[in-house]
């Protein structure tokens, strides 16, 4: 499966974005999917993830309550809704799947090029 990312932008802190997971070859409701970011010199980490089976949801502490993933498995797209948006959310954020949640939580196959988020304060 090829996976696009898109949506990022500049944003003030306390403000909103909405990050787009494209699919194209496969069907993206047969497969887990993430968001990962890696910030400027950092290594790049888990940010959420929407299960293959019945859409359970995972988060990272530090987005918990701010970030909401979701899928429309109509247009085989999967979003991530950035609220509240932080200085420390700035980075690249990649989408990512695999056909199974916990092999995406420890290191999906599938990726899709970055897409840059730039959180002033």
């Amino acid at each position: 499966v090829q996976l696009q990312a898109s949506g990022g932008g500049l944003v003030q802190a306390g403000g909103s974005l909405r990050l787009s997971c494209a699919a194209s070859g496969r069907t993206l409701s047969s497969y887990a999917v993430g968001w990962f970011r890696q910030a400027p010199g950092k290594e790049r980490n888990f940010v959420a993830a929407i299960s293959d089976s019945d859409d359970t949801t995972y988060y990272a502490n530090s987005v918990k309550g701010r970030f909401t993933i979701s899928r429309d498995n109509a247009k085989n797209m999967v979003y991530l809704q950035m609220d509240s948006l932080k200085p420390e959310d700035t980075g690249v954020y990649y989408c990512a799947a695999d056909v199974r949640v916990h092999i995406v939580l420890e290191g999906p196959l599938y990726w899709g090029q970055g897409t840059l988020v730039t959180v002033s304060s």
